[in-house]
């Protein structure tokens, strides 16, 4: 599929609509999906209901660790709904190792693991680790790195390592305090325990001091205010060289 091909991270329940944001075929060539392969970093409903929107492929690529599989397979049994459509493969990401996807050799990803626990609706799943992972993507033409990191509950060695020598970094922006829910909710959880740390005292200084040229936060919750343009919140954030990425929104690395 050469140039056409893209990788998407995560696949969303608004997954037709980004779909249609991606490059067509090009005149005379014959119908097929732009997405090569799917990059799973978690088995959060909003990160992987948008596969079932991909049954009507002739393939599925499906990367993710064995603690996700798991997930998706014993909560959802999302390989026996699938591969009564389309050709399901999974494909399993391991620590430290990288890897290339066929259709776009020039890219290589890394998965970096961080520490998490089994999504709430599957707490029979019995890996240690590999619930919850970052990717960076590194350009063999360029030599440039991204880091893509929607569920941070902790900066890791690992993880820091990557960020500082990235050149764009999307990070984890889901809630701007630790108490955000629970100012809403009497009984909440905090932030940190559902594993995002927040923006506030957690990963602002920590991408203000990054040298990426380009740094965004997405992966937003409703109820951060750094969605608001005009907040003071909104106002640190990017005064700190930060992007809140929106939608639809296109950057070349």
């Amino acid at each position: 599929m050469g140039d056409e091909s893209s990788v998407l991270i995560n696949a969303g329940p608004d997954f037709l609509a980004q779909v249609d944001l991606l490059p067509r075929p090009s005149a005379g060539q014959s119908r097929h999906s732009p997405v090569a392969a799917v990059l799973l970093t978690n088995a959060d409903l909003d990160h992987v209901l948008g596969l079932i929107s991909m049954r009507e492929g002739p393939a599925l690529h499906a990367y993710a660790t064995d603690a996700v599989r798991q997930s998706l397979s014993k909560a959802f049994s999302i390989d026996s709904l699938l591969r009564s459509f389309t050709d399901l493969q999974w494909h399993e990401v391991h620590p430290t190792e990288c890897f290339r996807i066929g259709a776009l050799p020039l890219l290589e990803f890394r998965a970096i693991f961080l520490p998490a626990t089994a999504p709430f609706f599957d707490r029979l799943n019995d890996a240690a680790t590999g619930h919850s992972i970052a990717y960076e993507v590194h350009d063999l033409t360029t030599g440039k790195r991204l880091v893509v990191a929607p569920d941070v509950g902790e900066i890791t060695d690992e993880l820091r390592t990557a960020l500082n020598t990235a050149d764009a970094v999307l990070f984890d922006g889901t809630f701007w305090s630790d108490d955000e829910l629970q100012r809403i909710k009497s009984g909440a959880r905090t932030s940190r325990a559902m594993g995002h740390i927040p923006i506030a005292d957690g990963s602002l200084d920590l991408l203000r001091s990054l040298k990426a040229t380009h740094k965004s936060y997405f992966h937003i919750n409703n109820t951060n205010p750094i969605l608001n343009p005009a907040s003071p919140e909104r106002s640190l954030v990017e005064s700190a060289g930060i992007r809140v990425e929106e939608d639809g929104a296109e950057w070349t690395l």
